[in-house]
């Protein structure tokens, strides 16, 4: 069996950051990882890139046959065409490249920042499909910048963004807010870790005008009852902060379950 990563969230989140510094921190721990780009239209990378979605078609290709500039390709590449284009190719290439690699290996996917690709397109949610016919275990990892969460409306929306994706994707998750190393009010986002219900709904109402009174008191209670989303701060600079969110990930997808117990051998002499 096979693990594996799908770290989403929207555009400069800090997703290919998280990735550089997770390999970072396997490699000091002395734990393998394969790090997986799934964005044509990335260009530097800070981790060692074992699979590269550029193979099947990058942002330069696209300039080079449509003959568009790099803002044109872009939109290309986010418009549902070049959608259809990665879902149609994707399984062939995905299925070469795993040919690579051992039953047990693990896998992190830097994914593109466009949020219609974890919300309704179903690109991601037939590649994670395809995974799973291919015997992973796959947790999503959303980001979100904790910069954005300001106040209680943008809060609200991070977590309609990340429920939107539990529901296309129908993974476990593990929502994080990252960037917590340069947040300089840590209390403020404190209040978003462990929130109170009926403070939210307050804070809502206030920001919103009247009539959305039942609308507000509904999102409230999604997130609130259900329990289906919450937020692990993330400071990079910090080791054990990694490590506490590498752990989040790796109970969802049952990693290391199946290992074998390790019982040491003790020599003769030691028995005397």
């Amino acid at each position: 069996m096979g693990y594996a990563q799908l770290v989403i969230g929207p555009a400069g989140s800090g997703k290919s950051t998280y990735c550089s510094s997770l390999s970072q921190h396997c490699e000091t721990i002395g734990r393998s990882i394969n790090i997986v780009n799934l964005d044509p239209a990335a260009e530097n990378f800070n981790y060692p890139v074992a699979m590269d979605i550029r193979e099947l078609i990058s942002l330069e290709d696209v300039m080079e046959e449509l003959g568009l500039g790099p803002n044109g390709g872009l939109i290309y590449c986010m418009d549902l065409k070049y959608h259809r284009h990665l879902e149609e190719n994707l399984d062939e290439w995905l299925t070469e490249e795993l040919d690579n690699y051992l039953d047990d290996d693990y896998l992190v996917f830097d994914c593109p920042g466009q949020i219609e690709l974890f919300s309704h397109v179903p690109v991601l949610k037939n590649f994670v499909e395809h995974l799973k016919r291919k015997n992973f275990n796959v947790c999503v990892v959303y980001l979100l910048d904790s910069q954005f969460i300001t106040d209680v409306t943008k809060f609200i929306s991070g977590c309609m963004a990340s429920l939107s994706a539990m529901v296309q994707l129908e993974l476990p998750h593990v929502n994080i807010l990252s960037k917590m190393d340069l947040v300089r009010n840590k209390r403020d986002i404190e209040n978003y870790l462990n929130p109170e219900p009926q403070t939210l709904l307050a804070e809502l109402n206030q920001r919103m005008a009247p009539q959305f009174g039942k609308l507000n008191k509904s999102l409230i209670e999604l997130v609130d009852q259900y329990s289906m989303v919450s937020f692990s701060p993330l400071d990079l600079r910090k080791e054990s902060s990694i490590q506490y969110i590498l752990s989040q990930i790796d109970m969802s997808i049952q990693f290391g379950e199946d290992a074998d117990v390790k019982v040491k051998d003790f020599d003769a002499e030691d028995d005397d």
